[in-house]
């Protein structure tokens, strides 16, 4: 019984890690990707395999099926949801997401795209990130959702424009982003309304997601101005006692205040173009335990 056990579970964790890189951009919940990874290994250790000859491609079609059921239900819940939504935090330095060595792999978990890609049905969330995240063909794609190619490619046209947004013109290496961000932040602890404002651009964004467990602005704030005093004061909270930590979240660096805060900052020519905080201590779990096995 071991044995005929073990087999189906060591084909299922060579492909672990890909189905939850699939489950997670298509949901942007690390929570919800495991439970539908759960699901996945619960079918294939339970199910017929024989007529199975690709192993990949079959968990790919279930957990991409399982995860349109997830979206459908939590569409509903994320319209309702208090103040701006944000995904998941997931720590990616480890590998948790797959491979994120060049600029697109890592746009594929960027917090801002996840954001975009809630704009779209989800089949066409399916159709985008399985094109543009895994590269599979647009055949492929039509097997796993039932589909027809010619429709896939039209899904995959009307995705890629839903969501198509101007890259930023200024990406600094990490040992540059920390120093940059370590100036924002002293700015700021020092209440140098002022001197945030140079440092940031006209158009800039502060975006933080509590979910109504944990306070924060109910709509983004923007611009120059309001995102500079707002920052001084939602900064002195976080910098005071804090231990800030600097790691790569969402194949991104970004600060960890404590276990409270995932702080993001985004760069443009030198300036801040937009800043995230997650400090919804649901969203937070699975990084703590991310934390935890590190």
């Amino acid at each position: 019984m071991t044995t005929h056990v073990a087999a189906p579970a060591a084909d299922f964790e060579e492909h672990r890690s890909r189905m939850f890189g699939i489950a997670y951009r298509m949901l942007g919940s690390a929570t919800e990707a495991e439970d539908v990874v759960q699901d996945a290994y619960l079918r294939w250790t339970s199910g017929d395999r024989g007529n199975v000859e690709h192993p990949g491609a079959w968990l790919a079609k279930v957990v991409t099926n399982l995860c349109l059921n997830t979206l459908t239900s939590a569409r509903a819940r994320r319209e309702e949801y208090p103040g701006p939504w944000l995904p998941e935090p997931v720590l990616t330095g480890g590998g948790a997401l797959g491979p994120l060595e060049s600029a697109e792999q890592r746009e594929s978990v960027s917090m801002a795209l996840l954001v975009l890609l809630e704009q779209l049905t989800p089949v066409e969330r399916a159709v985008y990130v399985l094109r543009e995240a895994f590269a599979y063909a647009h055949r492929e794609i039509a097997e796993l959702l039932d589909l027809s190619e010619a429709n896939c490619r039209q899904l995959y046209r009307r995705a890629a424009a839903r969501v198509a947004a101007p890259k930023p013109r200024f990406e600094p290496a990490p040992e540059q982003w920390q120093s940059l961000v370590e100036t924002f932040l002293e700015a700021a602890r020092n209440g140098d309304v002022a001197r945030l404002e140079t440092m940031l651009t006209a158009d800039a964004k502060y975006v933080g997601d509590g979910g109504g467990v944990v306070g924060a602005a109910l709509r983004p704030i923007l611009g120059r101005d309001k995102v500079a005093r707002f920052a001084v004061g939602v900064l002195r909270k976080f910098v005071g006692d804090l231990e800030i930590t600097v790691t790569e979240v969402n194949g991104s660096p970004a600060l960890l205040f404590g276990e409270v805060a995932v702080f993001q900052v985004e760069f443009e020519n030198g300036l801040v173009s937009a800043m995230r905080t997650v400090i919804n201590p649901e969203k937070l779990e699975f990084l703590h335990r991310q934390l935890s096995h590190s």
